[in-house]
């Protein structure tokens, strides 16, 4: 989403700032365009669950994870891609990789996919909540099942993921380990874009609950953190019926260079792999030219 006006900068910059009230940090990253590449983070013995896996910023996700030797859980609905996914990342990464086919909005789903997490992995201790959906229309003619599915998908599903990995990741804390909980939000959820009414307010809604859980559950040791995208090339909204937001959204993923799920992906293992003191809370990653 274009949340703000053009820059005429072009290097590629990683701005942090300690916010000295609760001795976590605000990142955001200017990406130029260029996507993948960057050494992977060493995370070997670590065990990762990453929902929305089949595709775009989740696949891209747990491809650099299993890169740096987590073993790796592939959540999502998609069952031959997330077997074509892990089949490909046992044969090219030292990761483990364990796919589970699941759907996050039927009722009990994510817990009992936690369990066989579990029991074939062990404990988790990095979960990268990025499950969603982008449908766009006015106001007035949205269908309103397309809002119930983001709803169901951009918050429900991220707060029953966390919910069922908490316990797990404040174990993991305990005993001294890195514990990450990542939500994968958006620019939009700070921004407002006439159409995308409902999937701002609940990309807000991630924000605002990421903040609230930091709070929580930071003094007990889990770094929650919230990575927002801005305009990335992905299939996100790509199933949405409304003709004229599908012309607009191809619009803005053609007047300005615009990021990869790589990109996303590299902004995400560079956050979960800083030093276990340091909590890079928020990380806002954009095109150089959206601002």
């Amino acid at each position: 989403m274009n949340a703000t006006p053009p820059s005429n900068s072009s290097d590629n910059t990683i701005n942090t700032v300690n916010t000295g009230n609760t001795g976590n940090t605000i990142t955001t990253v200017n990406a130029g365009g260029v996507s993948g590449g960057s050494p992977a983070p060493n995370l070997s013995g670590r065990v990762a669950v990453v929902t929305g896996a089949s595709s775009g910023i989740g696949a891209a996700t747990a491809r650099r994870l299993a890169a740096g030797g987590a073993a790796v859980a592939l959540l999502g609905r998609r069952t031959d891609r997330l077997r074509a996914l892990a089949d490909d990342l046992e044969r090219t990464t030292p990761g483990v990789v364990l796919p589970v086919p699941v759907d996050l909005t039927e009722p009990g789903a994510v817990d009992t996919a936690a369990r066989t997490v579990t029991a074939r992995l062990g404990r988790a201790d990095l979960v990268v909540a990025n499950a969603g959906a982008m449908l766009g229309a006015p106001f007035e003619t949205a269908g309103t099942d397309e809002w119930d599915r983001m709803i169901d998908l951009n918050l429900r599903a991220l707060v029953h993921t966390a919910r069922a990995f908490t316990e797990d990741l404040l174990a993991a804390a305990a005993a001294g380990r890195p514990a990450d909980l990542v939500h994968v939000g958006s620019v939009a959820g700070h921004a407002c874009f006439p159409g995308w009414s409902v999937y701002c307010a609940t990309k807000a809604a991630v924000a605002h609950l990421t903040r609230n859980l930091r709070a929580e559950l930071g003094s007990r040791g889990v770094r929650v953190k919230n990575v927002e995208p801005g305009v990335t090339v992905t299939e996100l909204g790509s199933d949405m019926r409304d003709a004229a937001m599908q012309s607009t959204l191809a619009r803005m993923r053609t007047d300005l260079k615009p990021l990869t799920a790589d990109d996303i992906a590299d902004a995400l293992a560079f956050a979960v792999a800083a030093p276990p003191h340091v909590n890079i809370a928020e990380l806002v990653v954009v095109p150089v030219q959206q601002g």
